[in-house]
């Protein structure tokens, strides 16, 4: 079944290099002293309510490619998931002292999405109920380039 994901062999061995690293960097940062940070999970594409921190005057997101970050006026902050990696949140009260801080890991959403890997090349397509192609990073630029071009082309119709 892993095989037949992949076109050739060259594939898999590329690949289960790639896993290797991923688990050697895992390893790496496990081992590495740390303090203890929050940890959120936000998917690519989807917004997640967030309640910040009792006095905190400024918030500082490390990398808005991977996430971003809106303050709302009630307090609430609303995070959206860009990119896949990992970046931080910064909160700081009126003086600049750091009052919290979190780790945000933005994945790959997984709910009705279908991923069709032809060797190195792959398109996604999201399947609720009926499979239509959809952006997902990571896709072959013509792929990427077409879907994209299309739903700009077509929300440009909605004006």
């Amino acid at each position: 079944m892993f095989a037949s994901r992949f076109a050739n062999a060259d594939t898999i061995v590329t690949s289960l290099a790639v896993r290797a690293a991923c688990a050697i960097l895992l390893v790496a940062t496990a081992v590495a002293p740390a303090a203890a940070v929050d940890s959120i999970v936000v998917q690519t594409d989807r917004a997640q309510v967030l309640k910040m921190p009792p006095k905190a005057t400024t918030i500082v997101i490390g990398n808005p490619m991977i996430a971003d970050i809106a303050v709302q006026k009630n307090g609430s902050m609303i995070l959206t998931g860009k990119s896949y990696g990992v970046t931080n949140l910064i909160a700081q009260d009126s003086t600049g002292a750091v009052i919290g801080e979190s780790l945000i890991r933005v994945e790959a959403s997984t709910d009705n999405i279908i991923v069709v890997q032809r060797g190195m090349e792959r398109e996604t397509y999201s399947c609720a109920p009926h499979c239509q192609p959809t952006l997902s990073l990571g896709d072959i630029s013509r792929h990427f380039d077409g879907v994209g071009a299309q739903a700009t082309a077509r929300n440009g119709l909605a004006k």
